[in-house]
């Protein structure tokens, strides 16, 4: 019997949560899930909390079924998912954070996302005053030979968001970094408590303003499962333009700010042009840069106009054009390959265990991705490969980029050819039945898989909702690259990883 099968015959099915199954276990059973998610017989995809239960999620590692587990918690505490599988950690340090539900034997008793400056603790839970001011945070030591501490922002030297990043090095070598993260905390769940639809949808969009597009989709895949409502043909094919564009144009930035940082400007500013040219077409195509707020629940709020769609040929020349002189250039420069070929490298075990997502996981061989499994329309009627490498150093994360791009760019042209007509959206409508229903998505961003679950109160507004980046399982990789590198590389380990602040702070 399967990892997923074995557990959902010995819950309670929740009905109305859709596409996968969600069941109902208790306290043994819960243990039982997280010990099978530890020996590697599936991949935890999301660890979150309702107010009164904790939901965890998981892909199988054979079939590639998802579930979701929930153990309801009346005494508000539940058994460490960390104390077995140590992935799970800053997700429940958030949940005791956010929520006050406490993880038994949790190995880090420390505050995550709350830095004591809310005014209150536990807001969306017991509300209580919090008599503490300021920021009372203990990083962990690093014992050894003669060692020296770095802390490095939340304010850094360039325009990106804030964290902190405190490395313990002897001498220019990094022995340990310890990241702090939460600066950046928008208050996402509660913002969704409540939220009629519309709203909710903008909400998603901004969890991680590079990734708009993507979490646009997810959320309105989760809307959709839990209405049972399908999206126009024409709104699907939309929403994957959509989606590769900004696939597109985040990776042509990666690329030439990870070559910056090797200090090899010329490709940085060659990239730039073709990110430059990526923007302006979206904005021609759908009348806004980022394409924010143009995925809406069941369907799309913009058309691909005649105007619009010339400008997409000219766009596919241009990057096969030039493209592939840059990509030589790379290959070539002696001094750019000496800094990035086994520079930062995350092993592959690694990768596997906290289920690493986009070119971080392909990078160091975890082949997953989610618009093949479990796949999502239209994806399953397009052809494109799914590139993977051993090696896991930067370099190794620059051509799986590299790699991306040349598929997006064959993918938008099979949905050109693609593309039906017909109407781009349809109308939500309110639940049936007196009873809330639930949804859930993954959807591939350009960073890794998105997770979105949503609860639809019986009136249509979101009773709950998660929204889980990407980052938050690549975010503690990024401590694990970088130790045995000097500190001078850090930056290009950072900008290789290029991990989200605002999707992981909520």
């Amino acid at each position: 019997m399967s990892f997923a099968s074995e557990l959902a015959n010995k819950g309670r099915r929740v009905a109305g949560h859709r596409p996968w199954p969600r069941v109902v276990v208790d306290a043994d059973t819960w243990r039982q899930a997280v010990l099978g998610i530890a020996a590697g017989e599936a991949t935890l995809t999301g660890l979150w909390s309702d107010g009164e239960a904790v939901h965890l999620g998981a892909i199988e590692a054979a079939g590639g079924e998802i579930l979701v587990i929930s153990l309801p918690c009346p005494e508000r505490r539940f058994p460490s998912v960390a104390a077995t599988h140590l992935p799970a950690l800053r997700l429940e340090r958030t949940i005791r954070d956010l929520y006050g539900i406490e993880p038994e034997e949790c190995p880090d008793a420390r505050p995550w996302l709350d830095h004591g400056r809310w005014g209150v603790r536990r807001p969306l839970g017991a509300r209580e005053p919090d008599p503490a001011a300021g920021d009372a945070y203990s990083f962990h030591s690093a014992v050894g030979p003669p060692l020296h501490q770095i802390p490095v922002g939340p304010v850094h030297a360039g325009i990106i968001e804030p964290g902190h990043f405190r490395f313990s090095c002897n001498g220019e070598t990094v022995v340990r970094l310890e990241e702090r993260l939460g600066y950046v905390h928008k208050g996402t769940d509660g913002l969704m408590h409540g939220a009629p639809l519309d709203k909710a949808a903008k909400l998603a969009g901004r969890v991680s303003g590079d990734s708009t597009v993507a979490y646009a989709i997810a959320f309105a895949r989760a809307v959709e499962a839990a209405l049972d409502l399908q999206p126009p043909p024409r709104a699907v094919y939309l929403r994957a333009l959509m989606a590769e564009l900004e696939r597109l144009a985040n990776h042509f930035g990666d690329i030439g700010a990870i070559c910056n940082d090797a200090s090899f400007s010329l490709i940085h500013a060659h990239c730039g042009i073709l990110r430059e040219h990526v923007l302006r077409v979206a904005e021609a195509c759908f009348g806004h840069r980022l394409m924010m707020d143009r995925v809406v629940p069941g369907g799309v709020a913009a058309d691909l106009d005649e105007t619009g769609g010339r400008s997409l040929p000219t766009l596919i020349r241009t990057i096969r054009r030039r493209f592939p002189e840059l990509l030589e250039l790379y290959d070539s420069t002696a001094s750019l390959q000496n800094r990035t070929v086994t520079t930062g490298i995350l092993k592959g075990e690694l990768a596997r265990q906290y289920g690493a997502g986009g070119f971080i996981g392909r990078a160091s061989g975890r082949a997953f991705d989610a618009r093949k499994a479990p796949g999502y329309a239209p994806y399953p009627e397009l052809r494109f490969d799914m590139p993977v490498r051993q090696e896991g150093d930067v370099d190794a994360r620059v051509l799986v980029r590299v790699e991306e791009v040349k598929q997006s760019v064959s993918l938008i042209e099979q949905i050109l050819d693609k593309l039906p007509r017909g109407p781009i959206r349809s109308e939500p409508k309110r639940p049936d039945g007196a009873e809330p229903t639930e949804g859930m998505a993954l959807v591939e961003g350009f960073r890794g898989d998105i997770l979105a679950w949503v609860r639809l109160a019986p009136d249509g507004a979101v009773a709950r909702c998660h929204l889980r980046d990407p980052s938050w399982f690549q975010w503690p990789l990024l401590e694990a690259a970088i130790e045995g590198n000097i500190v001078a590389d850090f930056p290009l380990c950072n900008k290789s990883f290029n991990c989200s602040y605002s999707g992981h702070d909520l």
